[in-house]
């Protein structure tokens, strides 16, 4: 009878809680009537980004454009920072060429197309490499990197990299390809334990790949021999796609599903240091996940990494000290010019970071959705890379915008024929994009 009592006790005690909603318990008044003003939601303030008034006075100045011949990995060279490229002012459509099967419902096109030796290099969603003509977007070769064993057809990811004349492709099918870059023949074949979203990232001989289940896999570059590996937490929910690798002054620097980014000795693996990249105060479920899919770049003793989580982190590279953070999400990696770091957030901000003090200069929200009104169709804004001082992000709304690295306004937009998910890649000049349906466009 106790126990019945307390229950009854306690139900009552709700019921009041909850009748006190429609009346307010200090005056008695209905708190039904709608008071005069403008309701703002305390998780949309939480979310909004904004520029930090103590950095007003900060004059942005990029380093002179300079121009590459060649874009050999996802994110230019292994340690990601291109700082400022070239790209004429108003460049045009020189040709288009379809590079096999785009992304659809089974599968998704996640390999950016990498360039050297006057060929650009892609991989569809079915695992078929080509090689084109740079210039003229004319085929060279096709192979396709499925193993013969594989009877599912289900491929989900994986990445290119060209280095000493050879193309490195990794796969959803927990292999590791090396291909002549010339006739895209086979040369070698390395199995690994789990599969791989992400594209490697090749230095000093050395092939670098981070498995969906959290391992760093060290091959050579010549034979496909494992040298070394390390293995972090993995976890059972993550997003898909992931991050190539940093590696620059004998470091590699690994990104990981659980949050944690950990440097890596080139030579053997050893472990340097460690950091977790994970903001607590992000209430969305999806927004919580800790997946780090943005790739992280080195540039002159720093390392810069976004987290999906909500925060964006600046880390001594020698000790692995935490320098600053930012209230940034995002899944794109960042792009360091000059003091300057540009990167497009999940809520579809461009921002603008000075990365002497962590401090946000500038920010511009994109559109969000097609449908403004009814929140409908969330559109992915993929970047940005900074060419000729313009700030470029390419959009699922068949969009390419410029922005101003100065100011963040927005300077020009292009039409594009399909959604577009993967960031640009810039060489000799020319901007080459790779759209979600399966073509190839360079605009010089």
């Amino acid at each position: 009878m106790t126990r019945i009592k307390t229950r009854l006790v306690l139900a009552v005690a709700a019921a009041l809680a909850l009748s006190a909603c429609d009346n307010n318990i200090f005056t008695g008044q209905s708190d039904k009537e709608i008071l005069p003003g403008t309701r703002i939601s305390v998780l949309a303030l939480e979310r909004e980004l904004r520029p930090d008034l103590g950095a007003i006075d900060t004059v942005i100045r990029l380093p002179k454009p300079e121009d590459t011949a060649s874009w050999p990995q996802a994110g230019g060279l292994s340690h990601h920072a291109m700082h400022h490229m070239v790209l004429s002012d108003n460049p045009e459509r020189i040709w288009r060429e379809s590079v096999g099967t785009g992304s659809g419902k089974r599968n998704r096109m996640l390999a950016e197309p990498v360039v050297a030796e006057g060929r650009i290099f892609t991989m569809d969603a079915e695992a078929r490499v080509r090689a084109l003509d740079a210039r003229t977007g004319d085929r060279l070769w096709k192979t396709n990197i499925v193993p013969e064993d594989d009877d599912e057809g289900s491929f989900l990811g994986g990445g290119l990299a060209y280095d000493n004349n050879r193309i490195y492709a990794t796969s959803g099918f927990a292999q590791v390809v090396a291909l002549d870059a010339k006739t895209g023949k086979e040369v070698w074949r390395a199995t690994v334990e789990a599969p791989i979203r992400s594209a490697p990232a090749i230095n000093g001989g050395r092939v670098f790949v981070v498995t969906v289940e959290n391992q760093v896999i060290a091959l050579a570059a010549s034979t496909g021999r494992q040298l070394w590996t390390y293995s972090a937490a993995s976890t059972p929910t993550i997003l898909m796609g992931g991050a190539a690798p940093a590696v620059d002054g004998g470091v590699v620097i690994a990104p990981f599903t659980n949050g944690e980014v950990v440097a890596l000795r080139v030579d053997n693996g050893a472990v340097l240091w460690n950091e977790t990249v994970v903001a607590v105060r992000r209430t969305e479920a999806a927004a919580s996940l800790p997946d780090i899919t943005a790739r992280p770049v080195i540039d002159r003793g720093r390392v810069y990494v976004v987290g999906h989580s909500g925060v964006i982190v600046a880390i001594d590279l020698r000790t692995g000290q935490r320098v600053w953070d930012a209230p940034v999400s995002g899944v794109y990696g960042p792009w360091v010019a000059g003091d300057f770091l540009y990167a497009i957030s999940i809520d579809a901000e461009v921002v603008c970071i000075d990365v002497r003090s962590g401090r946000i200069l500038w920010v511009t929200q994109l559109p969000r959705f097609e449908d403004e009104d009814d929140k409908d169709g969330r559109i992915v804004w993929a970047g940005p890379v900074v060419a000729s001082d313009r700030v470029i992000v390419v959009g699922s709304n068949e969009q390419a915008l410029s922005l101003s690295p100065y100011t963040g306004s927005v300077l020009s937009r292009m039409e594009l024929s399909a959604p577009a998910t993967l960031p640009p890649v810039l060489a000799n000049s020319t901007m080459f994009m790779l759209e979600d349906d399966g073509d190839l466009v360079a605009y010089r």
